[in-house]
């Protein structure tokens, strides 16, 4: 099954990896380095492929000072080309299209599916302060859809925005008829905003008649009190009793792969999990190691869950 299928494939939990581009300075051999060490780790776990994120500054966002400086990666496509040769894995691939234009855009789809680019994930502006200079996400989704590569489409999914005043769900079903199959969102680690969002779109697409997309849920693990200070800064809502807890723990990143575990459990006890095909992303936002070693651990831990409820997911390779 390609991983094409897998998001589409209404019956299957799909899961996946997700992963940085190493910086745009890096050597040949360093980034090459860099992939082979993930390939190595990733060799035998169940996944449907591999999450390639775009990695944006985000300054503008916010008034909060970044926790660790800003530093551009390598793009997207020809790491994610290479990663896919190393491990056999297909590969989500993640565009921000804060940088492009009306004239540029096309161009990068061309080299997208150059690299063998099929799932692009599409990421819109951090702040409506960059709004007057690049293309819009509606339009850059249009152009995707529309070109002749086929393109299978995703977006992202805030579940903490999601108000009364301001309803993820709409957003969410106005994507899906733009082209959107399938959404990833950012790190869960509070699980109320989650259950609201997939109730409540739950019940949308059925007073509207229309099939639920495929949600994907992102979780990273967390140790230290630096990775809780950026992934917050990222707008990852974490609760101060969760924090709290993890980080007294004597062994803080057990005890956070156990929210983890915990979250997702109470996210699948609804009952909209039988109505909404759903997933799940393991994340690695840290260079350190054993954090990174973690987030293969939290894999297998997420795993044991969706097993337990007899959902269906990928075979290890």
């Amino acid at each position: 099954m390609t991983l094409e299928d897998a998001l589409t494939d209404r019956k299957r939990f799909v899961m996946l990896y997700g992963t940085t581009p190493p910086r745009a300075s890096s050597p040949a051999d360093k980034v090459q380095a860099a992939a082979t060490r993930l390939a190595e780790r990733i060799a035998g776990l169940a996944l449907d492929g591999l999450v390639i994120y775009d990695v944006q500054d985000e300054s503008a966002r916010t008034s909060e000072p970044r926790p660790f400086p800003f530093l551009p990666t390598l793009d997207s496509p020809p790491y994610g080309q290479l990663l896919h040769g190393l491990t056999g894995r297909a590969v989500v691939t993640y565009k921000c299209i804060a940088n492009e234009t009306e004239a540029s855009w096309p161009a990068w789809l061309d080299l997208a599916a150059s690299h063998g680019v099929r799932c692009l994930s599409l990421v819109g502006l951090s702040t409506s302060k960059l709004a007057h200079s690049c293309i819009s996400l509606e339009r850059a989704s249009a152009l995707a859809v529309s070109h002749s590569a086929g393109f299978v489409l995703g977006g992202v999914v805030i579940a903490e925005r999601h108000t009364p005043r301001r309803s993820e769900s709409n957003r969410i079903i106005k994507k899906s008829a733009a082209g959107c199959r399938y959404f990833i969102s950012q790190g869960v680690y509070d699980a109320a905003p989650s259950i609201e969002l997939l109730r409540d779109y739950a019940a949308d697409c059925a007073e509207q008649g229309i099939p639920p997309q495929r949600m994907v849920l992102d979780f990273v693990p967390v140790g230290r009190p630096q990775t809780i200070t950026f992934i917050r800064w990222l707008g990852i809502t974490i609760p101060d009793a969760t924090a709290a807890a993890i980080l007294d723990d004597t062994a803080p990143l057990s005890r956070s792969i156990s929210v983890c575990r915990e979250i997702l459990r109470r996210v699948l006890d609804q009952p909209y999990a039988d109505q909404i095909p759903l997933g799940v992303v393991v994340e690695s936002v840290s260079i350190n190691k054993e954090e990174i070693a973690a987030s293969i651990e939290l894999v297998d831990a997420l795993r044991e869950v969706i097993t337990e409820r007899g959902l269906l997911v990928g075979a290890p390779a």
